[in-house]
């Protein structure tokens, strides 16, 4: 059933549901981790696999769960990715021990990577002009949203229940989309015909996954960083010169596109990175529990849900690009206003007003951020635009967190440190602001020459 026209039936649904799990455990991860290292008996360096496990493969395999769909039809990939995902999801909920969870974490990452470039070019393919431009935006918000709404939900799940619960909510969620994506999505969307290109993606899983190692992993990391380079250099030159790449490189002809990913890269970054120290202060320098921690996000999440509403309507009389400048500004401001008033004010006036300003700038960023990043794709290529995407958006908040905490790790008070990491953060949401104007002058020279 292929929803086209004047409604969006139940793809768009099915779409957004998927994706919205593959956010929330990206979120609910940042308040479990105490609970998870006692009930396991972790020590640090395991703890940090539990993350980076997930991480690595998600980040690893982005550009291969891309154009797999575009090869062997993107319903069946799909199909695939959902049971990888909840399988995954149930094994880490009943681990037992640091190998088991590590693993299993792995494993939701390969499911991740699957899922999560399908779900937008699932979108693209069945969704044309107004309802498409609609449904990006409701996915973009979904982006955000998600990832708050997983802060507080750990929080909350982790105090009242168990941080298990939270792995468990995505088998029965998983296997309900299962079913619905058997009966209602196209089959035949996003089947080129064309055969995999193994090279690459041999190469990009490898460089991908050595490059993720090198800022999340704990030993051989420059070891890491230069087989990096050296696979995803071979695989650039490898994409060349296949048939039918992985990554097809045309993707990256378009200069706003481009401007699009890096824009993203950065504001993905400063969010996640935001998120991630905001999440220890709460609990270090005011002392609330995971409960309250997850409570206190609410001042973005209330916000951003409300921003988000109002992404088609802004985006259609000022144009995407605008409304990227305006809510990176917005981010900008909400994350520097904390660093200026100073955590000794208390949490509603340090902490809840700016995130509201935050709040309502990330409800405005993602969707046109994500429709830029999409934009003048054929179907052929959808998969790999998608990937591409998706790929940014992981890297952008694995280099975030570990720039921001490799710069502070000398700073032994936390409330110094918390303020010097905010200052950091500001400064990469400002580069995604920088990147977002080159976007609005593209844009503009664009219009000038279709004028003429």
């Amino acid at each position: 059933m292929n929803q086209k026209n004047e409604k969006f039936g139940i793809v768009l649904p099915i779409i957004l549901l998927s994706y919205v799990m593959i956010l929330l455990d990206n979120s609910i991860i940042f308040t479990s981790t105490v609970k998870i290292a006692t009930d396991l008996h972790l020590n640090s360096q395991t703890l940090a696999w539990v993350s980076s496990a997930y991480t690595l493969t998600f980040g690893g395999f982005q550009l291969f769960g891309g154009r797999i769909g575009d090869v062997y039809g993107r319903k069946r990939v799909f199909l695939i990715g959902l049971l990888v995902f909840s399988l995954g999801s149930l094994m880490v909920g009943i681990s037992t021990s640091a190998a088991m969870i590590i693993s299993m974490r792995a494993l939701q990452g390969v499911g991740s990577a699957i899922l999560a470039p399908t779900t937008l070019a699932l979108l693209l393919d069945n969704y044309h002009g107004t309802m498409r431009s609609r449904a990006i935006a409701a996915y973009g918000a979904t982006a955000g949203i998600g990832a708050s709404l997983g802060m507080v939900l750990g929080g909350v799940i982790t105090s009242v229940f168990s941080w298990r619960y939270g792995f468990f909510l995505n088998v029965p969620v998983g296997l309900l989309m299962f079913i619905l994506t058997i009966r209602f999505v196209d089959d035949g969307a996003g089947k080129s015909g064309n055969r995999l290109d193994v090279v690459g993606t041999l190469l990009s899983v490898l460089g991908l996954s050595a490059l993720v190692y090198s800022i999340d992993g704990t030993s051989h990391q420059l070891l890491a960083l230069v087989v990096g380079i050296i696979a995803l250099g071979l695989f650039v030159y490898a994409e060349r010169v296949v048939k039918s790449p992985i990554m097809p490189l045309r993707l990256f002809a378009d200069g706003q596109r481009n401007s699009a990913y890096v824009a993203r890269f950065f504001f993905i970054g400063a969010a996640f990175a935001y998120f991630f120290v905001t999440t220890q202060a709460l609990q270090r320098i005011y002392g609330f529990t995971p409960f309250l921690t997850g409570l206190a996000f609410l001042p973005v999440t209330i916000p951003q849900l409300i921003g988000a509403l109002q992404v088609s309507r802004l985006s259609s009389k000022i144009g995407n690009a605008r409304l990227i400048v305006i809510a990176d500004l917005l981010v900008v401001g909400g994350i520097l206003m904390t660093a200026i008033i100073g955590m000794n004010r208390g949490y509603w006036v340090a902490v809840a007003v700016p995130m509201v300003i935050f709040g309502v700038g990330q409800g405005l960023v993602l969707s046109p951020l994500t429709a830029e990043g999409v934009a003048n794709t054929d179907p052929e290529i959808a998969g790999a635009a998608s990937g591409v995407v998706n790929t940014v958006h992981q890297f952008g908040q694995s280099v975030g967190i570990s720039v921001v905490v490799a710069l502070t790790s000398g700073v032994h008070d936390f409330s110094t440190s918390y303020h010097d990491q905010l200052l950091i953060i500001t400064l990469i949401a400002g580069l995604s602001l920088l990147a977002a104007l080159v976007l609005q002058g593209s844009r503009s020279r664009q219009l000038v020459r279709d004028l003429k």
